[in-house]
C-alpha cells in the first residue's frame, strides 16, 4: 500500500487499556482559559515518568460551556483510578484554581465519579459555599479576584493509550513537516489528544533496558544514527523518524485520528522525503489494542 508514494508497512500501533477524564475549564476570555488549560496538562507526554498523559482536546465556545463563557475541554490519562485521582486533584489545584477568572467542570456527564470540587473546596477554609442546581452540585471557594467555581465530581471512563504511527523521512525537516501536517488535521477529531510537545515525540521507546533501573529506553531499531551498529529497522535512505502517539476514549476515535493523520502526514509524498508510515508495536505483548495502518486506512 501506498499513498502519494510513501509506503504504508503492513503492520500495528499496540495500545493498552488506561482510565480518563474530561474537564472543561472557562475563564473571562479564551486567552486565560488556555492559560489554565495548559498549564494544567504541562509535565504530562507520558506516564514513565509523568504521571499521567494529557492535552487540550479543543476549544469551546460559551454556548458549549456551563457557565456561558469562553473555554478548553482537557483530557487526562492515567493507568489507575488511584492516580488519575491524584492527578486531577494536584492539576486542577494547582493550575486552575490558581489561575485568574477560572472555572473547572466535568467534561463527562456520567461514568465513575472522581472527586473534584469536593476535595478542592477545603481551600476555602471554612469559606466554601455549596450550591446545587438539578443534580449537579457546585462549589463556590472564596480566591482573591472573586470566587473559584468548581463541580463536585468528575467523571471517569475507560479509555485507550498508546495508539500511534511512525513517519519515516529522508530528513529531520521532512519528518518535521510531515508531522505538523498530520498533528493540524489530527486536532479536528474528536476524543483524543497527543500528548507530547506539538503532539510530536522523536525519543520514540521501548519496554525494558540494559540498566535495571529503566522500565523504558530509546528504540534503538529506528534511531537513524546506529544503523550501522544495532538491528536497525531503518532503510539506508532514512534520515529520520518521528512518532505521533495517540490516547483516546474509545477505539473508533483513534481509527479516525489515525486514518487522518497518516493521510495528511502523506501529503507532501515521496517525493519530498516522506518515505514510510510505520508503527510501533511490541508483537502483541504490551496492549490488548492493535490498531493495523493498512486495515485503517482502507
Amino acid at each position: 500500500m501506498k499513498i502519494n508514494g510513501v509506503f504504508i508497512e503492513d503492520t500495528f500501533a499496540e495500545a493498552f487499556p488506561m482510565k480518563a477524564t474530561r474537564l472543561i475549564v472557562t475563564a473571562l476570555n479564551e486567552t486565560w482559559a488556555g492559560h489554565a488549560a495548559r498549564a494544567m496538562t504541562g509535565f504530562a507526554t507520558s506516564v514513565i515518568a509523568c504521571g499521567c498523559e494529557a492535552g487540550i482536546e479543543r476549544v469551546l465556545k460559551p454556548s458549549e460551556t456551563p457557565d456561558g463563557r469562553p473555554g478548553i475541554a482537557v483530557l487526562l490519562f492515567a493507568m489507575s483510578t488511584k492516580e488519575l485521582t491524584k492527578q486531577l486533584q494536584n492539576r486542577v489545584g494547582q493550575c486552575v484554581l490558581t489561575s485568574p477568572t477560572s472555572a473547572c467542570f466535568a467534561g463527562l456527564d456520567a461514568g465513575d465519579p472522581l472527586p473534584l470540587g469536593k476535595t478542592l473546596r477545603y481551600f476555602g477554609d471554612g469559606h466554601q459555599i455549596a450550591k446545587k442546581f438539578g443534580k449537579t452540585r457546585y462549589w463556590r471557594v472564596p480566591v482573591m479576584d472573586g470566587e473559584f467555581l468548581v463541580q463536585d465530581v468528575a467523571y471517569m471512563s475507560k479509555a485507550i493509550g498508546g495508539g500511534n504511527f511512525l513517519i519515516l523521512a529522508e530528513n529531520q525537516a521532512a519528518a518535521l513537516d510531515s508531522s505538523e501536517r498530520a498533528i493540524a488535521a489530527m486536532s479536528k477529531v474528536a476524543n483524543v489528544v497527543m500528548p507530547f510537545p506539538g503532539g510530536v515525540v522523536r525519543s520514540g521507546s521501548k519496554v525494558g533496558s540494559k540498566y535495571k533501573a529503566l522500565p523504558a529506553s530509546t528504540n534503538h531499531r529506528y534511531c537513524p544514527t546506529l544503523k550501522g551498529v544495532v538491528d536497525s529497522a531503518l532503510s539506508a535512505d532514512v534520515g529520520a523518524v518521528l512518532e505521533i502517539v495517540i490516547d483516546g476514549l474509545d477505539v473508533e476515535s483513534i481509527n479516525e485520528a489515525t486514518r487522518v493523520g497518516v493521510r495528511a502526514a502523506c501529503a507532501p509524498g515521496r517525493k519530498k522525503g516522506v518515505i514510510a508510515i510505520s508503527a510501533g508495536n511490541y508483537g502483541g505483548n504490551l496492549g490488548p489494542f492493535h490498531f493495523r495502518l493498512r486495515d485503517i486506512l482502507r
